[in-house]
């Protein structure tokens, strides 16, 4: 992990709040995420995880506080302009396009960057195109493949890929998009023991390269040995935030999570 000196904020929220009806999903948060930082999310399900994400990257919007990256108040732009703004997520269940190939969809990261959405993009064909852009995109996927270990699988249909490759594809496809702030809804979810543990690696060269990392897990082996700080939500409510050994021990995230065995 980093070490505790101070850090400019990356991320900072102030009383965001999302009803659904009369439940709160989440309920005057307040946190801030430092700069060249992995800062884990977790609870139990329902505890207004995703909720959170969907939040951020503009995907919801919310009933009440703000959000600010880099400074900048985020609350009226749409998705799209909040990845142009250096923000990227993956997500629980895998969402490639099992029709293409492992490098195009590496390249549509990118190309999210110059449409405005990826079905404009896979529209324009812009994928097997041949101009100057189009070499120099595809460079950079490959770069990024090479980066997480996949680039031997380049012409593969991401369909055929093993499920460990595909979460590393999805990783891919985020980081083309140039993020500052990456988003990583359990990327161990699914995960034989192996498989999680060349995750930790991943997400610490990741990390080392600048980028902000905010973790989703339920690994907490994974979470505890990779996080610089621990953010534990409950019913929508923050019930305790600080390094991991310090939230592991507090006796109210051990209540909350009595019975799930999640912090031995």
């Amino acid at each position: 992990m980093h070490d505790a000196t101070t850090r400019p904020v990356c991320l900072r929220i102030e009383g965001l709040t999302k009803r659904f009806g009369g439940f709160y999903a989440l309920n005057d948060l307040r946190m801030q995420v430092e700069r060249g930082h992995v800062h884990a999310l977790i609870g139990p399900n329902g505890a207004g995880k995703t909720t959170f994400f969907n939040l951020i990257t503009g995907v919801l919007p919310s009933d009440a506080g703000a959000v600010f990256f880099e400074g900048e108040r985020l609350d009226d732009l749409r998705p799209s302009q909040r990845t142009m703004r250096g923000i990227a997520r993956t997500f629980q269940n895998i969402r490639l396009f099992p029709h293409l190939t492992v490098v195009e969809n590496a390249m549509l990261g990118e190309h999210c960057r110059v449409y405005p959405s990826v079905w404009k993009a896979l529209g324009k064909g812009v994928l097997w195109g041949a101009g100057r852009q189009e070499r120099r995109m595809r460079a950079n996927a490959i770069e990024l493949l090479e980066f997480l270990g996949i680039a031997d699988r380049l012409d593969a249909k991401s369909s055929d890929l093993p499920y460990g490759a595909q979460r590393k594809l999805e990783l891919a496809r985020a980081l083309a998009t140039r993020p500052r702030l990456l988003l990583l809804d359990e990327p161990a979810a699914g995960m034989n023991p192996r498989e999680t543990e060349e995750l930790d690696g991943v997400i610490k060269r990741i990390r080392d390269r600048g980028i902000t990392i905010i973790l989703i897990e339920h690994d907490m082996k994974l979470v505890m040995g990779i996080s610089d700080v621990v953010t534990v939500l409950n019913f929508g409510t923050m019930i305790a935030e600080g390094a991991p050994e310090k939230v592991r021990q507090d006796p109210v995230v051990i209540e909350a999570y009595l019975g799930e065995d999640v912090l031995l």
